[in-house]
């Protein structure tokens, strides 16, 4: 039982990065209809901003605020110089230029970093807590959990209390309407970018010090893990990415505590096909939404 809790812990601990990352594709698809493959490769890079800040202040929070900045400004550069020239034409063609924008990504990161993995501190101690006799979270994971709720919290406000949500949301469900209205919907496509790659951004700086060391490639495997989370849930469906995010975390834990890690990847491609099979739109997708 006590390894089962651990499991279970740690599992939740991990999915609530996922669900970040995975927020992070929900907000795209709800603002341009695109599945960005580049998600991954953008994050990186604003977590390679955050290393050098680091490095040269020595302060995690610094890092942390030039993370979230270089996402934004990432975000908004590549729908901005990339994007807003091929959403127009064929689907496939933002599909070919996402993967155009990771492998240049990836290139110059190489070029410039090289490939080998360099270590990330943690601010907190990563050493589990025992609570009644049983370790369960540490100090980073309670961080983490603090990241993630303070981030859907905020979403929730910023969509359902706010008039620049409301722009956001109408620009991407009726964007001809939302401009003979005076929405600029360019502008409003632009921030949505930013703000999604800011999140993962933010997902990446979390994950990496714990589970990965940094190098171009960090994210290849978590974008895959949060593409899945992102389609269980229901792309149109950002508490469906939450959900999801958990339920794929502790199923991760679960799988590698007690098959083995190797398994873990199988284990998602099943759930993948799973859903995919018998709800394509995703477990908390409603059809309405889908069609708008």
């Amino acid at each position: 039982m006590d390894r089962f809790l651990f499991l279970t812990f740690d599992g939740l601990a991990r999915g609530a990065v996922l669900a970040a990352f995975a927020l992070s594709l929900v907000l795209i698809w709800r603002a341009a209809r695109i599945v960005n493959f580049a998600q991954g490769a953008m994050a990186v890079s604003a977590t390679y901003v955050a290393f050098m800040v680091t490095a040269a202040t020595d302060s995690y929070w610094a890092g942390l605020a030039a993370a979230l900045a270089a996402g934004f400004v990432i975000g908004a550069t590549v729908e901005r110089g990339v994007m807003r020239h091929v959403s127009g034409a064929s689907p496939l063609n933002t599909v070919i230029a996402g993967l155009g924008v990771l492998m240049v990504l990836q290139a110059v990161l190489g070029m410039i970093f090289g490939n080998g993995y360099r270590t990330m501190d943690a601010p907190f101690s990563g050493e589990p807590v025992e609570i009644l006799g049983v370790s369960a979270v540490s100090s980073y994971d309670l961080f983490v959990f603090a990241c993630i709720c303070a981030v859907v919290l905020a979403l929730m406000l910023l969509f359902t209390r706010t008039r620049l949500g409301l722009q956001l949301r109408a620009a991407a469900f009726a964007p001809e309407l939302a401009r003979l209205l005076g929405v600029r919907s360019r502008r409003m496509l632009t921030l949505g970018w930013a703000l999604s790659s800011a999140l993962g951004a933010l997902a990446a700086l979390l994950l990496i010090p714990t589970e990965f060391g940094l190098n171009p490639h960090a994210a290849d495997t978590v974008f895959v893990y949060a593409f899945t989370v992102a389609v269980v849930g229901g792309l149109d469906s950002p508490g469906g990415a939450v959900v999801g995010g958990l339920a794929v975390g502790v199923l991760l834990s679960w799988v590698s505590g007690y098959l083995g890690a190797v398994l873990a990847p199988v284990a998602i491609l099943l759930l993948l096909l799973a859903v995919l099979l018998l709800r394509p739109s995703g477990l908390f997708s409603l059809a309405k939404e889908r069609a708008a």
